[in-house]
């Protein structure tokens, strides 16, 4: 072990008066990569909060599909408790396991807001119709904290892979980090549907 080090650093010595070693490029990456992160789950943390009071809202209207109020509530306490921290985003079971009840609470949410269109009065509910606002709002800012966070690992995980800095990765224990995987990319990051209208949109003809 202590010889394989040694030729390990060695070559990283060698490469190092050419091109640099890429130390410094690792610990700026991977802060970019955890402070995009934080964003991520910041928001996810918003649109949950925002969940508990949409659910606090429905509850009043009289009669209101229980079924769906229900999978809504069951999605959010499931999302919300999973955790995945900076420190094991390179665990990629844990990464989907996130992915995955996020975008069961995405489409409970979005199965919720087809619901609503069938009670008038709380279509019309001045607090619901703000809360829909914020909600597309955070959906949006949920797109954008992803995407960050998506060229962020990019980003890193090139670093991580390429001559000769891939030696500073072994030598140092970088890892390539876990991304958001292509199958449930447009599942999770598609925000809900939410028609602001007062009446169901016209057929089309």
């Amino acid at each position: 072990m202590t010889s394989r080090f040694l030729q390990l650093l060695a070559a990283l010595l060698l490469t190092l008066g050419l091109t640099g070693c890429g130390y410094n490029d690792f610990q700026r990456l991977d802060e970019s990569t955890k402070s995009a992160w934080s964003e991520v789950v910041n928001q996810y943390q918003r649109r949950a909060d925002l969940i508990d009071n949409l659910v606090a809202t429905v509850k009043g209207e009289a009669n209101f599909e229980q079924e769906t109020l229900t999978k809504v509530i069951e999605a959010r306490a499931k999302a919300t408790s999973i955790q995945v921290t900076p420190e094991t985003l390179s665990n990629p079971e844990a990464l989907r396991q996130f992915q995955a009840a996020q975008g069961e609470l995405s489409g409970a949410l979005s199965r919720l807001m087809v619901t609503v269109e069938r009670y008038p009065d709380l279509k019309a509910n001045k607090a619901f119709a703000d809360l829909r606002v914020a909600l597309e709002g955070t959906e949006n800012r949920i797109a954008v904290a992803r995407n960050r966070y998506i060229k962020a690992v990019q980003e890193y995980n090139v670093l991580a892979r390429s001559f000769p800095s891939n030696l500073t990765a072994l030598v140092f224990g970088y890892q390539a980090k876990e991304n958001f995987s292509v199958a449930n990319e447009a599942a999770i990051s598609r925000p809900p549907r939410v028609d602001f209208g007062s009446s169901p949109a016209a057929p089309a003809r």
